[in-house]
């Protein structure tokens, strides 16, 4: 009998993984082929992969009921407005920046987003393929969602609604601000809808609401049950289209060269390109604070135990304690390249030839200075985008008739991950890469090691990590046969793999950058998508992030100056 029970086990785990790659694959043909409809016949290999894999993140999309955490972690990620919209155009960078279209950016991507007219929204792609995958699967849930919702509504084939409908569609329409009544009426009419409790829709409409939108909950749910009912009856179907120039670049690291050349020519104009450099992939906070919070705060901030110090350096609140330590980098090397690229990915330069060591953390390290390090800071790539990126950075460049070799000394990931044992706020130290949906893996020397964070007071845990196509395509089947199988893997995250790919490219084979580069990667957990209510759908890390980041890169940045 337990034979039986296994064998059913492992074709959960494995339906999952052909699922995903389904999914890819079809990603990739609709895209090649330039336009698709996502509830007609080309949408359907999606929407089935989706419902057969039913990610975490998003929580019962395979009921029929509507799943919230989930329609909030998708719009915080799509433009706003989106749900109004029929036609969908991924487009590469094509200038609208310079037009009357104002950019949407959503809430937590950048990515520019133009609202055309009334049916068409605009969809940036500056970031490379991972981004298409993660637009797509989050408009597939989008749409599965508002056919749960069409599905509910309507009563006979004429299109006839029920009543629940036409009451939240006048309370859509009215002009008048809701009062508190006429608000918990509609959210009466919603839940009935949306197969939910009043006290679960109420407790998720402020999480919804945005400044220009106090009803937004209503607004979306209404918008997205119409599109699919138009859908349903008069057969007008929503329409996803990738632009021909988008078609024509994509794969060719356009974005990734052009970044790469501004910082090369930055490095020149400071002589910096002929100095050893230790590249750093992190936020654009955590480097700059640890290196000059302490010498830049006076008074009660400086008195405050240093974690203390970078909670509040991290609280958007606190933007003049901000601007302080950032111009007092300003002064003492840090150069800052904001990027124009579309990449999205910013860049700090520190001389620590310029740095007082004597006002930071790291008092003992004065004779340091010595060796003259360049440390280079770049904000966090976006899955295949790592490879794009680094590629590009560690390619020599040519000065005059010079072909000038970058004297890379150290390469340092530091980035966040789902962990699968502990939990939220924890370390991860990985050993080796695992690509998901291949068999490819990347083992690699990480200088960094379980025992190096021991005394930090956060759990460290040290083993394989799995690259995955995204993060949004993962369910617990999948990630339990990681877990438990020899793959030995402790953690999932985007851009692992590609990163490596590129470092080990550049040292071992086009022979860019030196063969005994160090590497190092660490992960602090954002969530556990093993347990119910701990997915990236729970909301973010809020202070618990900053521990381990911070002790992460006081690390790092000691064993750059010991090196």
């Amino acid at each position: 009998m337990s034979t039986m029970k296994k064998k059913q086990g492992r074709t959960r785990a494995q339906e999952s993984s052909s699922a995903i790659e389904r999914m890819y694959i079809t990603m990739r043909h609709l895209f090649n082929r330039g336009f698709y409809k996502p509830m007609g016949v080309s949408g359907e290999t999606l929407r089935e992969a989706l419902l057969l894999l039913r990610p975490e993140i998003y929580g019962s999309i395979g009921e029929e009921k509507a799943e919230l955490e989930g329609l909030l972690y998708v719009v915080d990620r799509l433009p706003q407005g989106i749900e109004e919209c029929t036609f969908i155009n991924l487009t590469s960078d094509e200038g609208y920046a310079n037009s009357h279209f104002k950019a949407i950016i959503p809430p937590k991507r950048r990515r520019n987003c133009y609202r055309i007219d009334d049916e068409q929204m605009n969809i940036e792609i500056t970031r490379g393929r991972s981004e298409i995958y993660d637009i797509l699967t989050h408009l597939t849930f989008l749409f599965v969602e508002s056919h749960k919702i069409s599905k509910r509504v309507i009563i006979d084939e004429e299109g006839t609604t029920v009543r629940d409908w036409q009451k939240l569609e006048n309370a859509v329409n009215s002009t008048s601000k809701l009062t508190q009544k006429e608000r918990e009426i509609a959210i009466t009419h919603t839940a009935n809808i949306l197969g939910r409790t009043f006290n679960e829709l109420t407790e998720a409409y402020p999480k919804f609401a945005t400044e220009s939108q106090p009803e937004r909950l209503l607004h979306i749910v209404y918008w997205l049950g119409k599109l699919a009912i138009e859908e349903t009856i008069n057969n007008n179907k929503r329409t996803i289209t990738f632009s021909p120039v988008l078609r024509e670049r994509l794969g060719h690291h356009i974005h990734g060269e052009i970044w790469a050349d501004t910082i090369k020519s930055a490095l020149h104009k400071n002589d910096l390109l002929e100095r050893p450099i230790h590249i750093i992939s992190a936020n654009m906070h955590s480097v700059m604070n640890t290196l000059f919070a302490k010498g830049t705060l006076k008074g009660a901030d400086a008195k405050k135990d240093i974690f203390q110090t970078y909670e509040a350096l991290s609280d958007s609140k606190n933007s003049s304690l901000r601007n302080k330590v950032e111009k007092s980098a300003l002064q003492n090397g840090m150069i800052q390249i904001n990027d124009t690229s579309g990449t999205n990915i910013d860049i700090q330069i520190f001389d620590t030839d310029k740095i007082d060591f004597s006002k930071t953390e790291f008092k003992y390290l004065e004779e340091a200075k010595e060796n003259k390090a360049v440390i280079f800071v770049m904000d966090y790539a976006f899955g295949e985008q790592a490879y794009e990126t680094l590629d590009e950075l560690l390619k020599p460049i040519n000065v005059g008739d010079k072909h000038v070799h970058l004297d890379v000394k150290s390469i340092s990931i530091m980035g966040k991950a789902g962990i699968l044992e502990g939990g939220k706020g924890d370390v991860m130290i990985p050993t080796a890469h695992i690509f998901e949906g291949t068999a490819d893996n990347y083992p690699f020397k990480n200088e960094l090691s379980q025992k190096d964070l021991l005394d930090c007071g956060v759990s460290v845990y040290e083993g394989t990590m799995v690259t995955v196509l995204g993060t949004s395509l993962q369910n617990k089947e999948i990630l339990k046969f990681f877990k438990n199988s020899t793959w030995n893997v402790i953690g999932l995250e985007m851009e692992g793999a590609h990163y490596q790919k590129a470092i080990q490219a550049a040292s071992r084979v086009r022979g860019s950058i030196n063969e005994d580069v160090k590497v190092r990667y660490a992960y602090y957990a954002s969530d556990n998508p093993l347990e119910t209510g701990s997915t990236l759908a729970s909301g973010g890390l809020g202070t618990s992030g900053v521990k381990p980041t911070y002790v992460i890169t006081k690390k790092i940045l000691e064993q750059i100056f010991n090196s």
